[in-house]
């Protein structure tokens, strides 16, 4: 079976600087105790998982906004995760008198900026994402002016009136080009005289266009955390373009041995907040498989938790 490591793989700069935001608090004991973080600091249950062993409590009750969770702590140091955080968050743990630390992606911040700057210069803003994750979250708390939507749907019940404005539109960083093509079409048909500024980010990009250029495959492994956009889109990508079939495994142990028994060629990619660990891992057992050879088959993951950063 030919096994085919696509790349870009790996932690994203967003990903990085989180990270080493967390490890940085951890270790140094000025930072009051005990550590929050509100939600998880990238969406990958492993390393939320790593963190905890360490003592770090990652607040992720997908019922709740970031202002609820924040109003559960009371001392200590809370650390806002890369998805972007609203200003009223912040000032919120300030109020309280907590330590805090930001640790939103410079790519999010951009967007923040862009649609800040816009709405000075009088436009409503439109924003393409996806509900219940953080990033839209962040955005629409900076102003009333900000109309979500999620699909053409959405775009269908927006107010005719936005006809007569100024119409800035711009998106969620993780989205597919899919996402947003099929989105802005319908845009353009409601409210043609928009801006549009597509943000979706660099590690986006270049993972979903490494996907799309790929040779063709039977079937293409996406190895990241289901509450990950990029993730996500990465397996609908692989849909779309190269890959006959494409599933989003966590790790090693997510993988059907039926999957491989009827296949030649196999490609794995993963998203920007999966530990390089558990992809090698996956590669690993895949360069490694003998379809008759039921001895290749074993697939219990083997890695350990303190040695995945």
């Amino acid at each position: 079976m030919n096994v085919i490591e696509i790349t870009p793989r790996g932690y994203c700069h967003g990903v990085l600087n989180a990270l080493a935001i967390v490890k940085k608090v951890i270790k140094d004991e000025h930072y009051p105790r005990p550590i929050y973080i509100l939600g998880q600091i990238v969406h990958n249950q492993q390393i939320t998982d790593f963190f905890t062993t360490y003592g770090v409590i990652s607040l992720d009750q997908p019922n709740k906004t970031r202002l609820q969770l924040l109003e559960s702590i009371e001392t200590g140091t809370v650390i806002f995760t890369a998805h972007g955080v609203s200003q009223k968050v912040i000032e919120r743990a300030k109020e309280k008198g907590l330590t805090y630390m930001n640790a939103t992606c410079r790519d999010v911040l951009k967007v923040h900026k862009a649609i800040q700057a816009k709405l000075l210069d009088g436009y409503k803003v439109i924003y393409i994402g996806h509900k219940n994750h953080p990033e839209p979250e962040a955005i629409l708390d900076l102003s009333d002016d900000i109309y979500f939507v999620e699909n053409e749907r959405d775009v269908m019940t927006l107010p005719q009136s936005l006809e007569k404005e100024k119409i800035f539109v711009t998106n969620q960083t993780t989205l597919s080009m899919y996402d947003i093509e099929s989105v802005l079409n319908l845009i353009e048909a409601k409210f043609p005289n928009y801006v549009f500024d597509d943000e979706i980010c660099n590690a986006t990009t270049i993972r979903q266009q490494a996907v799309i250029t790929q040779d063709e495959v039977d079937l293409m492994l996406v190895v990241g955390d289901k509450k990950s956009s990029i993730s996500n889109k990465l397996v609908q990508v692989g849909e779309k373009t190269k890959a006959h079939l494409s599933f989003l495994i966590q790790n090693i142990e997510d993988i059907d041995i039926s999957w491989l028994l009827s296949i030649n060629s196999i490609s794995v990619t993963s998203g920007a907040s999966t530990p390089t660990s558990i992809t090698n891992e996956v590669i690993d057992f895949l360069k490694q498989f003998k379809k008759d050879d039921p001895s290749t088959w074993d697939h219990h993951t083997k890695y350990n938790i303190k040695d995945i950063l």
